[in-house]
């Protein structure tokens, strides 16, 4: 087992999915990768959560600790490797965002985001906002205990994948593990959602603007584990 790239918590993940057109996702897709489905439909997601506790190859830089993150990410497989790749990852460090291009060629940008998780009455709500040409919102509330769905489950598929994919410079695919154990989840999400999907990823998402999520998952998050790329599935 190699040593970690990264290492650092991920918690209060919220995941917003919806399903979508192939025809937004194949032309990002490296040669030997393919698009997973679930119920036979490609899907993205709406993903915001926070790091803690952040180190690089086992170095915790000062003010690049404990911060939030926003993606939107797609569904992917090479064979029997399930995992995602994304469209853009945003985060409000520079340093943060200059290391993950050079490192992986990871589609970051820089832009302040605020976040703010609260428990009360037995509930918990994460909320992210990203100031991009205005505010965006995504927050999720839901009860503050914690299950474990089951692996056949809709909050299973999107939560838990071992692998991430993307790209190099020339085109061809590149692959990383991802290590942490099963996450729980909260029940009984509800979401607010204010987001400009066009301001944020660009026009082709404004088809989302109106759309209605299949899925929303609070997740607990863990301790998790980036290791280094490798070139291929």
């Amino acid at each position: 087992m190699g040593a970690p790239f990264l290492s650092a918590r991920w918690e209060h993940l919220a995941i917003v999915s919806y399903t979508v057109d192939d025809a937004l996702l194949t032309p990002r897709l490296p040669p030997g990768l393919e698009l997973d489905r679930l119920d036979g439909r490609a899907c993205v997601s709406l993903v915001a959560f926070m790091f803690r506790d952040t180190r690089v190859r086992g170095v915790r830089w000062p003010r690049h600790v404990n911060f939030p993150e926003i993606n939107l990410r797609f569904y992917v497989r090479h064979g029997d490797r399930r995992g995602v790749m994304f469209v853009r990852e945003i985060v409000p460090r520079r340093a943060i965002s200059t290391i993950a291009r050079l490192t992986y060629n990871e589609p970051y940008v820089t832009r302040r985001i605020d976040a703010a998780i609260r428990e009360d009455g037995g509930h918990i709500e994460a909320a992210y906002t990203v100031h991009d040409r205005g505010a965006h919102r995504i927050a999720v509330r839901a009860r503050s205990q914690t299950i474990m769905p089951p692996e056949d489950s809709p909050e299973h598929w999107f939560k838990e994948h071992q692998w991430g994919f993307g790209v190099d410079r020339r085109g061809r695919a590149l692959t990383y593990e991802v290590r942490h154990p099963r996450w729980r989840v909260h029940p009984e999400p509800g979401l607010d959602l204010d987001f400009d999907w066009a301001r944020v990823y660009g026009r082709e998402w404004g088809v989302l603007q109106d759309a209605e999520p299949n899925s929303v998952v609070l997740a607990e998050g863990s301790g998790v584990e980036v290791l280094p790329k490798s070139r291929g599935g």
